[in-house]
């Protein structure tokens, strides 16, 4: 995918009209996995923030120099070492978080939107475009999950990163803290978006 559009477009497509999740459906897992506590859900986005962007500008600034044969052993290896970073922060200052996430701070590494933007964007252009492709896309990954955290730690739990919000006499969702209450809620998400600004995510022939 060649370079198109100024820095500001290519930052901002990530959001909204190429959101990897609305339009793509991709990252399905970490959004089953850690999307029932809102906290937990900043935590993982921020990593895969840092992982997208850092990953991409590597791979961009390598481009000329990695033979096209071995291109995606060393693209692994790049993301590979950006997430054994996030891991170990996150080890080191959010011990509590890291139990609650468990392996999912390790599966960034085989998460298909990484991958996939540094093969079609970064490999292919300069590195400041392809860090702002993988900013834009991760935070558009991230603004659809901390959607669905939001609503599910308010239905299942009754609180927003852990303050209790709702009255003693809500009846809490318990379906909301397990992993069909992510799938529920995903797909109702995307079901909205989609009929409401359907010109947005219409096939490109």
């Amino acid at each position: 995918m060649p370079i198109a559009g100024s820095n500001k477009q290519i930052l901002t497509k990530g959001l909204w009209i190429e959101n990897p999740v609305l339009r793509h459906v991709l990252g399905i897992c970490s959004t089953l996995a850690v999307t029932n506590l809102v906290i937990n859900t900043l935590v993982m986005c921020a990593g895969l923030i840092f992982t997208l962007a850092m990953s991409c500008i590597t791979v961009s600034a390598m481009r000329n120099y990695t033979p096209d044969r071995i291109r995606m052993m060393v693209q692994m290896l790049i993301i590979s070492s950006y997430v054994i970073i996030v891991d170990i922060l996150i080890k080191a200052y959010l011990p509590e978080i890291s139990v609650a996430l468990g392996p999912y701070v390790g599966l960034i590494i085989t998460n298909c939107i990484v991958m996939g933007r540094c093969e079609a964007f970064a490999r292919q252009n300069p590195p400041i475009p392809s860090m702002l492709d993988g900013l834009g896309t991760a935070l558009g990954y991230s603004l659809v999950l901390l959607i669905i955290s939001v609503v599910r730690e308010t239905l299942g739990f009754g609180s927003i990163m852990g303050f209790t919000i709702m009255p003693d006499s809500f009846e809490r969702w318990t379906i909301m803290i397990m992993a069909p209450g992510a799938f529920f809620m995903l797909g109702i998400f995307i079901w909205i978006v989609r009929a409401r600004y359907p010109h947005l995510y219409e096939e490109k022939s």
